[in-house]
């Protein structure tokens, strides 16, 4: 049986791969390994949403589902007094985006293997960023945007991407029956980048958008 890239520890036999990314004038150097997303390269729509996602300086920003961690790296790259923590359920993804941000030499960011937001069940942020699982299904993808709200700051955004006609406007359309908003910042490739701002006070509340 063919393994994903969700699942939680892969069994499959490790192949170790190195590459760089350039992007927003940063240039990351990238190890990667067979069991985890686009192990080969990264991936069209991750870099599009690196490239045009909204990051501003002392934001708290959570990437979910990341990968070997270029998402959290770059935020953490144009925020460097901001803080970013990165979670994956996949603990081989966890163990690359680790070992990623040494490389890297980032100093604000952390990485926490986990479900979902089960990693920071206790914490708000002013942006979460995904590029969520669409082959994992559309039920897994919806839990991230329902689940988004309690988890943001009051004026915190939700960044997601997709491809518009494989699943993105069926996300669009979830994310402005939860939020009661979303806007398309950014088209490329066929991807979109979706972009709903929760617009209620949190009871976690501790950090505010500038």
């Amino acid at each position: 049986m063919t393994e994903h890239y969700f699942t939680k520890i892969p069994s499959s036999k490790i192949r170790k791969y190195k590459f760089k990314v350039f992007i927003r004038g940063v240039e990351l150097i990238i190890v990667s390994e067979s069991g985890v997303f686009s192990a080969k390269k990264l991936d069209k729509g991750t870099e599009v949403l690196a490239k045009y996602m909204r990051i501003k300086e002392n934001w708290k920003i959570l990437d979910l589902g990341c990968g070997y961690g270029v998402l959290g790296i770059v935020a953490a790259k144009l925020a460097p007094r901001g803080y970013v923590v990165l979670t994956d359920i996949n603990k081989r993804a966890v163990k690359l985006a680790k070992i990623n941000i040494k490389l890297n030499n980032i100093k604000n960011a952390e990485v926490r293997w986990g479900d979902l937001y089960e990693p920071v069940k206790n914490e708000t942020f002013d942006t979460v960023v995904s590029n969520p699982p669409i082959s994992a299904g559309l039920k897994v993808c919806y839990k991230i945007i329902e689940k988004a709200p309690r988890h943001l700051v009051e004026g915190g955004l939700l960044q997601i991407v997709a491809r518009h006609k494989k699943g993105g406007r069926r996300l669009m359309d979830k994310m402005i029956e939860v939020f009661g908003n979303c806007e398309i910042i950014a088209r490329e490739a066929g991807y979109c980048i979706y972009v709903s701002r929760n617009l209620h006070k949190n009871k976690l509340h501790f950090s505010s958008i500038n």
